[in-house]
């Protein structure tokens, strides 16, 4: 990248130029006033033909002095100047490498200098970091329990502050929203919950001003736990059940109950209740079906009944009559059983289910045989990609209730468990598979037809439990169990089927492109002192504001002649804080050819964007994800271009506010030779992983902008208006696209 010439060399430049045109001056009139006039005046005449060649002198001379003053500058001026940007970094920028010894023996002799203080300075932060971390080792292992906590939670649970900025979730919440997001595939519910994002995207306001004006009602008539709590349908069509509870200031650090003083924010618990309220609807159908169509076959009956009884009934209508009653005891029946079914089948799903691997599930029925004396237990055949939705602690009393009784009744002292996905013909609507409970033939031969009869025999579901049969667990998990001789083999068993499910947990980790710890970081309680709501943004500190930081990766350089975005990448900076798990990555369809020589730099084919969808699908959902933030990109005004020109086509506005790295680096580093992104890192000591990945160069734009925000501080430049003016004025704000 080309390097702006240093204003100060033109000055000084124009400066030379001037005097050099004074002195040339001043030298002329002093001869011309010693000589006389006679020989004044044929100095001019020789003069007048040759003023081109002193001009021409003239304009070499300055030449020289301009070379002579850049090397003075390449000397004296830019190493002292670079010097004092790196060791500005190597003092602001947390892991930044030391100063580079280059440029004359001055410089090299200070910047070796300057590393030895800093490696000092370092060795006592070090010191006094490690008291500071032995100090604060209880509250991080309080955080680390919260975290623990709020991860293991069955429950969705989000705090916000007053102004509804969430700032803090656990993962139960995260798959909630993506449940409710409008385009899951693609934004997996993060354009909806994030650290710093609003609750009111996903609620209403209203709904939650009033419950929180109930709650400061029931605060002030001295209630110890209020809390309130509301029903509301999504813009996805969900029903939530929403409990809100306060999260109340403490005065004076002091807790109890009596030091609360004023709300800090509020608690929301949310329960998504379509299904119940489906299932409840649905047993009103029911119900409403049973009785009313009952209540009109038993009157049809009964008036069938009356005319039957009387003794001068012709028989055609006796005949009649009875295929009347016939037809409605029939239909009755029908209904029933109908009801039986479906009740079963509603019954069944309140039990609690769980999502499970099927293979877990053989491993705990091994284990709890493990203490039945004599029986051997095999495991075989078992596919480890199958996941049940089950409860499991019936199933599996379920399972080993008929173990025990094959050893105890029939004496087999060995079985063996199978679990294996079931065959084409005998799928009911949907996956299932096959679980073997198989034993050897001879003894299974011999008594296989009184089995039949022990899946209805009753069983006690644990201690002091209700009596329950194998046929009641197997029904209410929607499956079936039969009896099965298989002489080729050598062997019978008992086989149940049941449904299979997609796999739970692939799909939940989906949302989550980048881990880099153990334990996601949901929560930031420094969230409860901002409230930048109140504030204009352009007034509002850069270390409050929300970032958005992207990347694309594209068909080529000109986007004004066709070129299309095949990936988008973004993260986000919260509270100054790089959250990492709220990420948003999404191959995109160009519907045009991928360049050959292109590919080697981004790495995506055509073949990997065949199936992606286009432009207009993922743009509406990456405008979710960075709404209400500021969007930052190094080179902004390339990937800027890319997004605007859509506008049109998507209906959406990209009318964020803009930071470019590239623009606050040149603002912070103006005597260094180039603000690539790579040497942009390289000054930071950020190592780049991902290189020309959108997501990957998101990573690396985030965290130049958190380097950069404190060297801007120490310019004066502390708000968002004072940052987007500064970049505006540097060399580069020129480049269009």
């Amino acid at each position: 990248m080309r390097r702006r010439i240093d204003p100060r060399l033109w000055w000084l430049l124009g400066g030379a130029a001037a005097v050099s045109l004074a002195w040339l001056g001043v030298t002329v009139g002093l001869i011309a006033v010693t000589l006389e006039p006679e020989a004044r005046t044929r100095m001019l005449d020789l003069l007048g033909d040759r003023w081109g060649f002193v001009l021409l002198m003239w304009l070499v001379g300055m030449g020289a002095i301009a070379w002579g003053l850049q090397r003075a500058f390449d000397v004296g001026v830019h190493p002292w100047r670079r010097l004092a940007e790196e060791a500005q970094v190597l003092l602001t920028a947390e892991g930044a490498p030391s100063l580079r010894e280059r440029g004359p023996a001055e410089v090299r002799r200070v910047a070796r200098l300057f590393n030895q203080l800093v490696q000092q300075r370092e060795a006592w932060c070090a010191q006094v970091n490690e008291r500071v971390r032995e100090a604060a080792r209880s509250i991080e292992q309080e955080k680390t329990r919260l975290a623990a906590l709020m991860a293991e939670l069955t429950q969705s649970v989000v705090v916000c502050n007053l102004d509804g900025r969430i700032l803090l979730y656990n993962n139960r919440a995260r798959l909630q929203f993506r449940a409710l997001s409008q385009a899951p595939t693609l934004a997996g519910g993060s354009e909806l919950i994030g650290l710093g994002r609003s609750i009111y995207t996903v609620l209403d306001r209203a709904l939650i001003a009033h419950a929180l004006e109930r709650i400061g009602q029931r605060l002030r008539r001295g209630a110890a736990h209020p809390s309130a709590q509301f029903v509301t349908a999504t813009r996805s069509g969900q029903l939530l059940r929403v409990q809100v509870a306060p999260v109340r200031q403490v005065e004076g650090g002091q807790g109890g109950e009596g030091a609360c003083a004023e709300l800090a924010g509020f608690v929301l618990v949310l329960d998504n209740i379509t299904r119940d309220h489906e299932q409840a609807a649905q047993r009103e159908r029911l119900w409403l079906e049973l009785t009313e169509g009952a209540r009109r076959a038993l009157a049809n009956v009964q008036a069938a009944l009356e005319v039957l009884e009387l003794p001068d009934a012709e028989p055609a209508l006796r005949e009649r009559l009875l295929g009347v009653v016939r037809a409605e005891v029939q239909g009755l029946g029908e209904r029933v059983q109908r009801a039986v079914a479906e009740g079963a089948q509603d019954w069944g799903s309140q039990w609690p289910m769980e999502d499970m691997l099927g293979a877990d599930l053989l491993a705990a029925i091994e284990r709890r045989l493990a203490d039945s004396a004599g029986l051997r237990v095999t495991l075989a055949a078992v596919d480890a990609e199958v996941w049940l939705r089950i409860e499991s602690f019936a199933l599996i009393q379920a399972v080993v209730y008929l173990a025990r009784r094959l050893h105890s009744e029939c004496g087999i002292d060995a079985i063996t468990l199978r679990l294996q996905p079931a065959p084409p013909a005998a799928q009911r609507g949907g996956a299932h598979v096959h679980l073997d409970v198989a034993w050897p033939a001879p003894a299974g031969e011999a008594s296989i037809a009184g089995l039949m009869g022990w899946e209805v025999d009753p069983m006690h579901m644990g201690d002091g439990g209700i009596a329950a049969s194998v046929r009641d667990v197997v029904e209410r998990h929607g499956g079936a169990l039969w009896v099965e001789a298989n002489p080729a083999a050598g062997e019978a068993c008992f086989r149940l089927l049941l449904p299979a499910i997609e796999p739970a947990e692939p799909a939940e980790m989906a949302a989550t492109l980048v881990r880099t710890e153990s334990r996601p970081e949901y929560y930031d309680f420094d969230l409860f002192r901002s409230s930048p709501a109140t504030q204009a943004l352009d007034d509002v500190p850069l270390t409050d504001l929300v970032y958005t930081v992207f990347d694309t990766e594209t068909t080529g350089l000109n986007p004004s002649e066709g070129d299309e975005i095949i990936q988008i990448g973004a993260t986000r900076i919260v509270n100054g804080k790089l959250l990492r798990h709220e990420s948003f990555e999404q191959l995109v369809n160009p519907r045009r050819p991928i360049p050959r020589e292109s590919i080697p730099i981004h790495g995506i084919t055509p073949e990997m964007v065949a199936d992606q969808p286009d432009i207009t699908e993922v743009l509406p959902a990456f405008h979710a994800f960075a709404r209400d933030t500021v969007l930052v990109a190094h080179n902004a005004a390339f990937d800027m271009r890319f997004l605007q020109l859509k506008e049109r086509a998507t209906g959406l506005k990209f009318d964020h506010p803009v930071l470019d790295t590239l623009l606050l680096s040149a603002v912070v580093h103006p005597a260094q030779p180039s603000h690539r992104l790579e040497e942009i890192a390289a000054r930071f000591g950020i190592a780049v992983i991902g290189r020309h990945t959108a997501l990957g160069d998101a990573f690396v734009t985030a965290e130049v902008l958190l380097r950069l925000i404190p060297l801007l501080q120490a310019q004066g430049i502390r708000t968002l208006g004072e940052a987007r003016r500064a970049a505006e004025r540097t060399y580069y704000a020129r480049l269009t696209y």
